[in-house]
């Protein structure tokens, strides 16, 4: 039944040092739900409906705010930055100064550091809605210049907007005082059926070349997909080819890689990737103005984290598609397989990302 779109806030628990954190809950009156709380900009719930209207929660998350303080090791569900993926060493090099990282993934750092915008507490608030959005929820937060290791205080702004049909919007800006990287994306583990295994979802990545990835998961060098079990072109059942021989699969324990898109970096929304679970019936097709996609196939939930209502999360209960830049781009020569992450003052950095829904 249609309603009025709306949003409710109300209080989700607080963080160690007293600070209250808020949930919002997003309905945008056509069947389609969002649930976001202020820390991490973490989205705890997102409410589909399948083939027969039935609607079903399709991320992954926790129950509970001391959860996502205190294990959530697997990302569920955050804003990653400020510089998502890998970065090499935890080190790089701009305008001549060398800067060193967190290092939270053995000797490299991922998704910013282990105090990276998942674990930062977002100013959120109701935003106005857009021509085509039914509602929209803006966060934001001020990252200090040498929090985790990067130079410049960086103001960025996080939009989630629900569309009049079944879709779901992110939109990014930040802005610098001095040089800086930037790279954002948001970490789902989508679960089409919204339990049990994912592996079973059909997905297409529009991607000729994807990277090699050598020790830590560090691209080496990009290569074709056509061949090998990388090669998403066409849709394929995740679990087709996963356990196939392949040095790249074993490496990642799985997929944990990024693909080159192969659209145009023109600032437009482009397909990134459709996930279909023929059961349900639910389709997501994700459009991006990023150049490149990580897809990770929750190697490492092993059943030790539980879950909503308890569920263990095991391997493959949830797929990672990170719209993002090239992992370790900050240090690599800036090309049109590598382009630059660097954000200077006066620019703005902007990014979009629509996941849309249908049955």
């Amino acid at each position: 039944m249609s309603t009025s779109p709306s949003i409710q806030c109300r209080d989700y628990g607080q963080l160690p040092d007293g600070r209250t954190v808020h949930e919002y809950l997003l309905d945008n009156g056509a069947g389609l739900r969002l649930s976001a709380i202020s820390y991490g900009g973490i989205v705890n719930g997102l409410w589909v409906p399948d083939r027969s209207g039935r609607a079903a929660n399709v991320v992954l998350g926790f129950d509970a705010l001391d959860d996502y303080v205190q294990r959530n090791e697997a990302h569920f569900g955050v804003i990653a930055g400020r510089y998502a993926n890998r970065i090499a060493g935890g080190r790089f090099c701009l305008d001549g100064q060398t800067h060193q990282l967190d290092r939270n993934d053995g000797p490299n750092t991922l998704h910013g550091g282990a105090h990276g915008f998942g674990t930062q507490l977002w100013q959120a608030e109701p935003a106005p809605p857009a021509p085509g959005e039914a509602v929209a929820l803006r966060l934001r937060y001020t990252s200090a210049a040498g929090e985790q290791g990067f130079p410049g205080c960086l103001r960025v702004q996080v939009r989630y907007s629900l569309g009049t049909d079944l879709s779901w919007r992110i939109t990014y800006e930040a802005e610098t005082d001095a040089p800086t990287l930037v790279n954002l994306t948001h970490h789902d583990y989508f679960n089409l059926a919204g339990q049990g295994s994912a592996l079973g979802h059909e997905l297409c990545i529009p991607a000729s070349r994807y990277s090699e990835v050598g020790p830590g998961l560090i691209p080496l060098r990009h290569a074709e997909v056509a061949g090998t079990p990388f090669d998403f072109r066409t849709a394929q059942p995740v679990e087709a080819r996963i356990r196939q021989p392949h040095a790249q699969l074993r490496i990642a324990k799985g997929y944990d890689h990024n693909w080159l898109l192969d659209h145009a970096l023109d600032g437009r929304l482009h397909l990134a990737a459709r996930l279909r679970d023929p059961a349900s019936g639910r389709c997501m097709e994700i459009l991006s103005s990023e150049p490149a996609l990580q897809f990770y196939s929750g190697n490492w939930l092993d059943g030790s984290l539980s879950g909503f209502g308890g569920q263990a999360y095991r391997q493959g209960d949830g797929l990672c598609l990170e719209t993002q830049h090239s992992p370790d781009s900050p240090n690599r020569a800036v090309s049109e397989d590598w382009p630059s992450t660097v954000l200077r003052p006066g620019e703005i950095y902007r990014s979009s990302t629509l996941h849309r829904f249908t049955v």
